[in-house]
């Protein structure tokens, strides 16, 4: 692990010194190199999901690790998409002259090497690393160890990239063993080399990061999303941003946990939407407001409201007014996404200002939570924290900036 660590100092080093170019030629070779690779590719695919279902994993499981040709294809696509990107690196982010005539700029630079550690989808491997070639920065990705062979065959293909471009192959790394004691060492003692962490997979993973890492990490360890039904809201976009919210991948963390609904349209409302969710399949826990209306609805216990589901299941509560609406996203909420459907944009706008959460949104789906769908092409994660990243986790967020500083023989005065 330190010689992984020293390696990927080295070359972040060299990595910050190159041109987009450079680094987009890199990626483009990459992704040819999984198209030339894909039938190797699938074949150590193969064995991870032959050792798969000898463990007897989940149907959902079998799905997230299973390869074919078409999501090999996906993943080259998605290095050409990251290489469409503007170039994060040297971005100008602000600058200004001061009255002694030094002129001052804040200049986006990388972050150094980072640490992935994700679980058993084998095409975040292309997705995280193409992510830190193209903003300057080398990473070591540790995957699941259900994925450790289709893995690796895909970072064959990624190290491949960067050579043919002439940039160091060391700026792409993984952890060679499932041994889950190079995760500690990754997350405990490698703060000389690795200068941030991000974790990608289940509550236990990012549970486990968090409290172990003794370097900063980005991103999120729930996403109970709410959405508010405002008083103003229409009824179908109402039933419509619910439904998708909800039930459209029940188990992302852009999905709703929560509706809200405004005890004055709530005897309207309730049922419009509700019985959209029921005939979706979707099984609802309410308040006795709720429950009064809706008779399929289940007693909602103080558990279900800090509950992240990740299934077809959604807790519906009254709530007197916008105040409250609010009052309850920050006792119960994880800093996710919230949205409010309204058409009152003075009630949107104060919702949008007070909810203190990543993303918030007005009259549409907390699904819409995601790097592809803001336009940054892909993403690592979705950030929850206050410093650095917030939000989708994409390449201009890999970076960090310096100042630099221009005179013309200037010193300061005693």
């Amino acid at each position: 692990m330190t010689s992984l660590g020293r390696a990927a100092r080295a070359a972040a080093m060299a990595l910050a010194t190159t041109s987009g170019e450079q680094r987009n030629a890199a990626l483009a070779a990459a992704a040819a190199a999984l198209r030339s690779s894909a039938a190797t590719i699938i074949e150590a695919n193969s064995r991870d999901m032959n050792a798969a279902r000898e463990r007897h994993l989940s149907g959902s499981m079998l799905d997230r690790l299973m390869l074919d040709g078409d999501r090999v294809e996906a993943m080259a696509l998605g290095l050409e998409t990251i290489v469409d990107l503007h170039d994060p690196v040297g971005r100008i982010l602000d600058e200004w002259e001061r009255p002694n005539g030094l002129r001052i700029q804040r200049v986006a630079v990388p972050l150094g090497v980072i640490g992935i550690i994700y679980e058993s989808r084998p095409n975040v491997t292309a997705d995280a690393a193409a992510l830190c070639i193209k903003s300057g920065n080398a990473v070591i990705l540790r995957g699941g160890s259900e994925s450790f062979h289709s893995s690796h065959a895909i970072y064959d293909c990624l190290r491949s990239g960067l050579e043919s471009a002439g940039l160091p192959g060391e700026a792409v790394q993984m952890v060679p063993t499932t041994d889950r004691a190079a995760v500690g060492f990754l997350l405990s003692s490698m703060a000389r080399w690795v200068d941030v962490v991000v974790p990608r997979g289940g509550k236990s993973l990012i549970r486990r990061v968090q409290d172990e890492a003794r370097v900063p990490v980005i991103g999120h360890l729930e996403g109970i999303c709410h959405v508010y039904l405002h008083a103003g809201a229409d009824p179908e976009m109402a039933r419509d941003v619910v439904l998708n919210a909800k039930m459209r991948r029940t188990g992302i963390c852009g999905a709703a946990e929560t509706v809200l609904v405004d005890r004055a349209v709530a005897k309207t409302l309730l049922p419009f939407v509700c019985d959209a969710l029921l005939e979706a399949g979707c099984e609802i826990r309410g308040d006795d407001d709720v429950r009064s209306v809706i008779a399929e609805a289940r007693e909602a216990t103080e558990e279900d409201w800090s509950t992240e589901y990740l299934d077809a299941v959604i807790s519906v509560r009254v709530v007197d007014g916008i105040d409250a609406a609010v009052e309850h996203i920050r006792h119960y909420g994880s800093g996710h996404t919230e949205s409010i459907v309204t058409n009152d944009s003075g009630a949107a706008d104060r919702f949008l200002g007070d909810v203190d959460s990543a993303i918030v949104l007005h009259n549409a789906s907390t699904q819409f939570a995601d790097g592809g769908e803001f336009g940054m092409g892909a993403e690592i994660g979705i950030a929850t924290g206050r410093i650095h990243a917030r939000g989708p986790v994409g390449a201009d967020q890999l970076t960090s900036y310096k100042y630099v500083v221009r005179g013309s023989g200037q010193v300061r005065s005693i």
